[in-house]
């Protein structure tokens, strides 16, 4: 069969919304045997083949991996030339994000340099891909997302002793003299970033500690001299992680929100953390993430100022803007600049929409009503939360009765 339903797995992670009121808790109950915890986080859905939580076939206890592997014409020729499709693997993980407490500071790393890390420690990084990711908000949602433009960052100096305070005087001089001038600089503007991200992600902790107490002191006056949106953020991520150095990021990347079907895109070496929403994320296949703030779990941070690429500019950069999908009507593509997955909304009301035959698998997930896919050999019916394989070369048609809203990851 071409297409078919497949079983996701739910992950509970200290940050993800409770019981449910998580979107996760809410399309997990789909999954046979799933019981649901009101008292419990549920973070993230997976959909996919990664090793460490993959999907089944529904109807049976066959690993998705395992069924694509013995079908090999499901991932398709295309694909399986240009990834590595060892194993039934897929070259993208699909994911639903139910975020109350923010993430951490993290960033992801490039192709070769996790190949190298996980070879030196395997048991924290546990596969050799890189991880580009695709954040689409299902509703609004905000996060830290890569370096704010120079002049942005002294802006904050100028204003914040409490994060001077944690950055030699050289390199602040040196810094706020760069970010000032009308030439550009490059390189050197690249180095100036790296050594003040480093100087504060590596401050003594118990000036860590006084300096916040001293800024949230401050902040809970609502200070004139920042934005509301800014006071506001480092008192929410306080109240989560008191006394964390990540809290200092507020003043160094920039702080985006997004609406219901806005998306961003992160490459490897980009700066981020989620702070709350719900979102669909679609990445390359892998798990690999390199922590430095606002968690409890292991913090790599030589591996992470070592990895960044100290790009400052404004959030617009990371902003994935959406386009027509092949002449549909109904339909709306979301395509990073990267090779390994785009996503497809597909927004109905009582109405019908059929995609062309794709070179690549996709994987479908109803967040909104009801809907029948139809293809040449059958249709199967899927209701919110439940989730489907399509395989390559497939042509396929969605129709629902009521509105229907449904996001359709792939590569081709």
């Amino acid at each position: 069969m071409s297409v078919f339903k497949i079983l996701p797995t739910a992950q509970q992670y200290d940050w993800g919304k409770i019981g449910s009121s998580s979107k996760v808790a809410q399309f997990a109950t789909r999954i046979p045997g799933f019981k649901l915890d009101e008292s419990a986080p549920y973070a993230e859905l997976w959909m996919g083949t990664h090793p460490k939580s993959p999907s089944l076939v529904a109807n049976g206890n066959t690993a998705l991996s395992d069924h694509l592997a013995a079908n090999p014409g499901l991932i398709g020729n295309s694909v399986a030339t240009r990834f590595d499709a060892t194993g039934g693997n897929l070259p993208f993980l699909f994911k639903v994000l139910a975020i109350e407490k923010a993430l951490s500071i993290q960033t992801h790393p490039d192709k070769k340099t996790a190949e190298v890390l996980f070879v030196q420690q395997p048991d924290i990084y546990k596969d050799d891909n890189h991880k580009p990711e695709m954040a689409l908000a299902l509703t609004p949602f905000a996060a830290l997302c890569g370096f704010m433009p120079l002049p942005r960052i002294a802006a904050y100096f100028r204003v914040t002793p409490e994060l001077v305070s944690l950055v030699p005087p050289s390199i602040v001089a040196e810094f706020l003299a760069l970010a000032d001038s009308s030439t550009p600089h490059g390189p050197e503007e690249k180095v100036a970033l790296r050594n003040v991200f480093s100087a504060v992600m590596t401050a003594e902790p118990t000036l860590v500690k006084s300096q916040l107490d001293l800024l949230v002191a401050r902040y809970q006056s609502r200070p004139e001299d920042v934005s509301s949106d800014t006071v506001d953020l480092v008192l929410r991520l306080n109240s989560q992680f008191p006394g964390d150095i990540g809290i200092f990021c507020a003043f160094l990347l920039n702080y985006v929100h997004l609406n219901a079907g806005e998306a961003i895109f992160l490459g490897a070496g980009e700066p981020h953390a989620y702070v709350y929403g719900d979102i669909m994320e679609c990445m390359a296949n892998s798990d690999n993430v390199i922590r430095a703030g606002l968690t409890p779990k292991l913090r790599d941070i030589p591996n992470l100022v070592a990895g960044l690429t100290y790009e400052a500019a404004d959030p617009a950069r990371h902003v994935v803007k959406p386009t027509s999908f092949h002449g549909t009507t109904a339909s709306t593509l979301y395509d990073p600049p990267i090779p390994e997955f785009s996503v497809v909304q597909v927004s109905l009301a009582g109405s019908q929409e059929t995609h062309p035959p794709l070179a690549g698998p996709s994987i479908a997930i109803v967040t909104e009503g009801n809907c029948t896919i139809q293809w040449k050999e059958g249709q199967v019916e899927l209701k919110q939360g439940e989730v489907a394989f399509i395989g390559a070369n497939a042509e396929v048609s969605f129709a629902s009765k009521d509105r229907l809203t449904l996001y359709r990851a792939f590569v081709e």
